[in-house]
């Protein structure tokens, strides 16, 4: 009881934290428009068709006939207008669309015209983010995802030092304010400043929240427990969709958003510290009293830590016999193989979030109605999540990242030759590739932490996690990619994904098999990948595990 009690209340605030990941998909579109005329408008010519009203031209934007529009003000000027620029025309007899006389440009000092047939107002439309300031729109993504990577790194290391419990506290009460001080921004910077604390508390909650439940979570259900609260951040893309749908004006767009996590803000002074922690600092006497609560909240017998631990509760915590040596990041190339084993985890985690971003930045490029297809890219993660559960333990770990990587590639091949006028098979086969990159991000988190030995493993997910911000920093620009060529961004994520499946192969199975505590046994698993079966040598598994566990420093463990 206690656990299920604490593993939903986490889950939730998941939730939250996968809405403002993606929040900016419909809080920065950029609707139609045309620079402001100088003057109130009598008339307004489009091709052959006329108008009283520049806002009912719109409608024959959204089938393709994007062009200039000819305006003629109250004091009978004729202006010709364009999504950036307008002239005048120094002749004033008719107002004709075409026409060879002479004319001058002016800049759009004026303003723009925007298409609010789908939005009152975003944010391109609240600070003009458009022609010459196009720039400021696209980088406010990218600029949210170094928060997380930033965020990611701080948290991680400051859980270990002030505890889980305060870094949830202090993260979730972020999420909330700043999320509102988004809404409430009062110009462009301090909605970027607002932006990149959210991502940062976001992410440091995330990084968080993996260790904590894995801490209170037995061996038995660790692993769905800790690969299905990705589940719950796709449920939060969900509800940016539905939100989106209903609320059309940025700010309360936002608003709304942000109250999600109000119910975990408004409990989670409820959750306790982990007893791990608590030991590892030497709080043995608070240890223990939660271990007590937990026994009471199940109904069983409570044990004493002292005799279990073989602590002695007056002493240091964790004075183990053996002296534990620091490692760093060269440690992840050891020699030729390891080395060449961490890359191709390093591209495995690049590829994964990159494709997983990717799919659901660009899914309101797809045609049809976005907030569905946005809707469908969070939908489909959830089965992705349940696929690699039952798979991982009845084909094993590589054959499903071998899958999901291969047929990933292949599915960003099919939507290269499905006709632009099919966009239903278009939406259906990006939701296949969803499926098939969110699998393969979803495992990586494990499979990293199965391939390495004791002293390297928090080392070995966390630099591949940092890794994998780079991929969502890019994932971004990868969508604009498609202003050069429509497929192109399918093209790249194809590319790294048969690449990422194919050097996949190269990498042991390690279902079935114990955790490698020496280099020596994890270069076993590299020289049997098919005796899924074998056992390695478990001296001092006992004692390096428990150090381990009161040392959890899974730090990276974020979306």
């Amino acid at each position: 009881r206690f656990q299920i009690f604490i593993y939903f209340i986490c889950a939730f605030q998941n939730i939250s934290c996968g809405i403002h990941y993606l929040a900016s998909v419909f809080m920065t579109v950029s609707p139609y428009h045309t620079c402001r005329p100088p003057g109130n408008v009598s008339r307004v010519l489009f091709h052959n068709i006329s108008s009283w009203r520049l806002e009912d031209i719109w409608i024959l934007f959204i089938t393709g006939h994007e062009d200039h529009i000819i305006v003629q003000l109250q004091n009978g000027e004729v202006w010709e207008l364009t999504s950036c620029h307008r002239f005048r025309r120094d002749d004033k007899s008719g107002l004709n669309y075409d026409y060879s006389g002479r004319k001058s440009g002016f800049p759009c000092v004026d303003g723009y015209v925007y298409d609010k047939s789908k939005w009152d107002s975003t944010v391109v439309t609240q600070w003009d983010l458009v022609c010459n300031r196009e720039w400021f729109a696209k980088v406010i993504q990218p600029a949210f995802m170094v928060g997380v990577l930033l965020g990611a790194m701080i948290f991680g290391y400051l859980s270990d030092r002030i505890g889980r419990r305060f870094v949830l506290w202090s993260t979730s009460t972020g999420i909330f304010l700043f999320g509102l001080a988004v809404a409430f921004s009062f110009d462009y910077y301090s909605f970027m400043i607002a932006r990149f604390l959210l991502a940062m508390s976001g992410s440091g909650y995330l990084v968080v929240v993996f260790v904590y439940v894995t801490e209170f979570i037995g061996m038995k259900s660790r692993t769905w427990a800790c690969i299905q609260m990705h589940s719950f951040f796709a449920i939060g893309t969900m509800v940016v969709a539905l939100t989106g749908y209903f609320v059309r004006t940025w700010w309360i767009y936002q608003i709304v958003l942000s109250t999600v996590t109000v119910p975990f803000v408004l409990c989670c002074w409820i959750l306790p510290e982990t007893p791990f922690w608590l030991l590892s600092e030497g709080r043995c006497e608070e240890a223990q009293k939660v271990v007590d609560t937990i026994a009471k909240w199940n109904r069983a017998r409570s044990c004493k830590l002292s005799e279990l631990l073989s602590l002695d509760l007056n002493g240091p915590v964790g004075n183990e016999p053996f002296e534990v040596k620091k490692h760093n990041l060269v440690d992840l190339f050891y020699d030729w193989n390891v080395g060449t084993k961490t890359l191709t985890i390093w591209l495995i985690w690049f590829t994964g979030c990159l494709g997983f971003y990717f799919f659901s930045l660009n899914s309101v490029n797809l045609g049809g109605n976005e907030y569905l297809n946005l809707f469908l890219m969070g939908a489909v993660e959830i089965p992705a999540y349940i696929f690699i559960c039952l798979g991982m333990d009845s084909i094993g770990r590589r054959k499903v990242l071998v899958f999901s990587l291969i047929s990933g590639a292949l599915l960003c091949g099919v939507i290269m030759v499905i006709p632009k006028d099919y966009f239903i098979w278009t939406v259906v086969v990006t939701m296949a590739g969803k499926f098939a990159i969110g699998a393969a991000f979803g495992l990586i988190y494990l499979y990293t932490a199965e391939l390495y030995p004791t002293m390297v493993r928090s080392l070995a997910v966390g630099s591949g996690s940092m890794v994998s911000r780079v991929g969502s920093i890019m994932a971004p620009f990868c969508v604009y990619l498609s202003s050069v060529w429509n497929f192109l961004p399918q093209l790249l994520v194809a590319i790294l994904a048969f690449i990422s499946g194919v050097l996949s192969l190269m990498l042991p199975e390690t279902m079935g098999r114990p955790l490698a505590t020496t280099w020596e046994e994890a270069a076993k698993q590299d020289t049997e990948k098919d005796n899924s079966g074998q056992s390695f040598p478990t001296t001092n598994n006992t004692a390096l595990e428990k150090m381990e566990v009161i040392d959890s420093r899974v730090s990276g463990l974020s979306e």
